[in-house]
């Protein structure tokens, strides 16, 4: 693999996606949700203008989160599209005979967390993974379910601190396909070391802010700078003290509950695409969400 060209590399999130004129070529989207109306980024507002631009030039898109969406595009063969209950992560839907299928791309767009990378890498190696484990890694990672292995927790780790920088997540994805000149390993672990004051300021959060209502949880971080706390984290640590969790910000109000919980915010709070069970309105709409836990009998002052 070391002597073949990787295709262009975009990193993006399902709210904050490329001008499709600068992605070139043939173009395979990995990992990206279609965007949920929740906080403003809609599917109309973000996706479908992505989609426009890029036309016939679009060669596959694979995700695996739920969006009431993917039935228009079901009849579409460049669309494999699941839902997280059915495949927890992406890169277990990217096979060798759907990358044989598809054939060449010029460029790939990934998620810039884990499960975007490994599915970048596992494209560029014909649906291989970058290593024995990779996909399982992957599953634990995104689902929170079970314990990645060192390797892939160390990468998860290096992530949550580097995640916003493009240049370090072209150094991964370049690692993992071993096109790495030797020193992104490094980097790794020293971010990865990094993340361990992230992780002891949300456990501190979580054991200080969590106030209890009924089924729910609420978590008031409005105060603390996004980038020293992890959110996702913050939200598991509420659900291991209630049903539902709330984490509070500047901003939006983000609701999780578990997988298997049964709860639908979707249909609570009226949104339009996006997980179920996570969801993030903005902080205007806290007295809706109050009020819709309320009558489902999961508030409770």
């Amino acid at each position: 693999m070391s002597g073949s060209p990787l295709p262009h590399l975009t990193f993006a999130t399902p709210r904050k996606l490329p001008k499709a004129s600068t992605v070139p070529g043939r173009v395979a989207v990995l990992d990206i949700a279609f965007a949920a109306d929740g906080t403003g980024h809609s599917f109309d507002k973000v996706t479908r203008p992505f989609l426009d631009g890029l036309g016939e030039r679009l060669a596959v898109w694979v995700d695996h989160h739920d969006h009431e969406l993917h039935a228009r595009y079901a009849g579409d063969p460049r669309f494999v599209l699941a839902t997280k209950a059915v495949h927890g992560a992406c890169p277990e839907m990217i096979t060798p005979a759907l990358v044989a299928r598809i054939g060449r791309v010029d460029s790939v767009v990934c998620h810039t967390d884990l499960d975007g990378l490994y599915s970048a890498a596992r494209w560029i190696l014909g649906g291989k993974d970058p290593y024995p484990g990779a996909e399982a890694d992957a599953r634990a990672v995104d689902t929170r379910i079970g314990e990645p292995s060192p390797r892939g927790a160390e990468i998860d780790r290096a992530l949550r601190v580097k995640g916003r920088d493009e240049a370090f997540l072209g150094r991964v994805v370049r690692l993992l396909v071993g096109h790495d000149d030797g020193s992104t390993a490094e980097e790794v672990r020293y971010a990865a070391r990094e993340y361990t004051e992230v992780e002891r300021t949300t456990r501190a959060l979580a054991d200080a802010r969590y106030a209890a209502h009924g089924d729910v949880v609420v978590c008031d971080v409005s105060d603390v700078p996004p980038r020293d706390f992890d959110k996702t984290d913050l939200l598991l640590h509420g659900q291991t003290r209630a049903k539902v969790s709330i984490v509070l910000d500047a901003q939006n109000v983000t609701l999780a509950a578990a997988f298997d919980s049964g709860i639908n915010f979707l249909a609570l709070l009226g949104v339009s695409g996006g997980m179920p069970t996570r969801v993030s309105v903005p902080r205007t709409r806290l007295p809706d969400v109050r009020r819709a836990l309320a009558d489902a009998l999961l508030w409770r002052d």
